[in-house]
């Protein structure tokens, strides 16, 4: 699979040094540093993944007119007796503060690519600010489509999701009794993510009431009132650090009132539309789709005079979906004629999210919809004959999300 990978990228870039870092750790306080993660590309072509690969790097020189030889640069393993003591001394790196690494002949045997220590890189890893970009916008667009591998690690990633949303929402009675419940719901989900794969694959919202008209509302300090909706945006990484990336809107007493109701409700006409247009059409056209549905429910509300312009943005401000992968946003390097303006493909992964952020000291609205946030995101992949509904075991309307909550709380 990776050397496929590799083969791709070789044949984008003839002749030329290829470097690509797995990344540095960085401090996130004092001598504590944050938890590492491989950079996305660089696991997409080893199939590396681990904490330990800090401060590696994957060089391909070139060794033809089309061909180029992987070589992994690396930090081997400090055995006891080496003489700089880093096994010891090395609070970073060394064995005894942060566990075993493999030897260079161990590394060679897992991945399959000539491994040399990172001592030996020295100045090769130089490079230019043109180059870099080119070669990440290479790397993004040769990830735009997903094999059947990555398409099943991205289900495993969903289903697993799929389990942290249950767990939320049977431990929805402990949360409310709690002064920060919308911290205790990101704990919840979190131990889901770290037990069944790497973690969360990116900050998980968990916002109530006014906070979910914020749209990346992460301080998650807030308490939950039992009158008001839960926004909870997250996903869990497998292990192999592929993401889901799933929303839904909550009651926290389990029951939808009147207009909170009415808000979700209107979450799924343009989620259908968007949906519809996936396949075969521009990333573009299904956002557009989406807008549309929005722009005309406002106007029935009598928030917009009619539908035609850009003023519905005022309510929704971002795009109703992006590219899913190694990332949460994915292949966000690759150009706009590959991407933003491409035409969707069979084995792309993308979200559908089209919301509606009513803020709170919004005078434009009637009273009883100020801050209300709504957003029901799925993740689809595109087939042959249109697309297919990832995360469809969490219900999405208004009858199907209160049935599921009262299962889940009575049991």
């Amino acid at each position: 699979m990776t050397p496929a990978r590799r083969a791709r990228l070789s044949a984008r870039f003839p002749g030329e040094r290829l470097i690509v870092p797995a990344g540095e750790l960085k401090v996130r306080s004092n001598d504590c540093d944050h938890r590492f993660r491989p950079h996305s590309a660089y696991a997409w072509l080893t199939g590396l993944t681990g904490e330990d690969q800090a401060g590696h790097v994957l060089v391909l020189e070139p060794s033809g007119p089309h061909a180029h030889e992987a070589v992994l640069y690396l930090r081997p393993r400090s055995p006891r007796a080496q003489g700089d003591g880093e096994f010891y001394r090395d609070r970073r790196y060394g064995e005894f503060w942060v566990g075993r690494r493999p030897d260079l002949a161990e590394a060679e045997r897992l991945t399959g690519i000539r491994c040399a220590h990172l001592d030996g890189l020295g100045s090769a890893a130089g490079r230019n600010a043109a180059s870099d970009t080119e070669l990440a916008s290479a790397l993004s667009e040769l990830r735009l489509v997903k094999d059947a591998w990555e398409v099943e690690q991205l289900q495993l990633a969903v289903d697993h999701t799929t389990a942290g949303f249950e767990d939320v929402v049977r431990a929805l009675p402990r949360a409310l009794a709690h002064p920060r419940g919308e911290r205790w719901i990101e704990g919840v989900f979190g131990l889901r993510a770290r037990a069944e794969g790497n973690g969360t694959g990116y900050e998980t919202i968990a916002a109530s009431g006014a906070h979910a008209c914020t749209l990346h509302w992460i301080r998650n300090d807030g308490r939950l009132n039992g009158d008001e909706l839960l926004l909870l945006d997250a996903g869990v990484e497998t292990d192999t650090l592929y993401t889901a990336d799933i929303t839904r809107t909550l009651p926290l007493s389990g029951r939808f009132s009147p207009s909170s109701g009415r808000c979700t409700s209107w979450s799924s006409p343009p989620r259908r539309r968007a949906s519809r247009r996936c396949a075969g059409g521009e990333l573009r056209d299904f956002h557009r789709a989406g807008m549309r549905v929005i722009a005309e429910g406002l106007a029935e509300w009598g928030v917009l005079k009619d539908p035609e312009g850009d003023l519905h943005r005022r309510y929704t401000l971002c795009s109703s979906g992006h590219m899913l992968g190694l990332d949460v946003h994915d292949c966000a390097k690759a150009r706009a004629e590959t991407y933003l303006d491409g035409v969707l493909e069979e084995g792309q992964v993308l979200t559908v999210e089209p919301g509606l952020y009513l803020q709170p000291d919004d005078e434009t609205l009637p009273a009883e919809l100020r801050g209300i946030g709504v957003r029901i995101e799925d993740d689809l992949v595109i087939t042959a004959n249109g697309a297919r509904l990832m995360s469809g075991a969490l219900p999405r309307t208004v009858a199907g999300i209160e049935e599921w909550m009262g299962r889940l709380l009575e049991g």
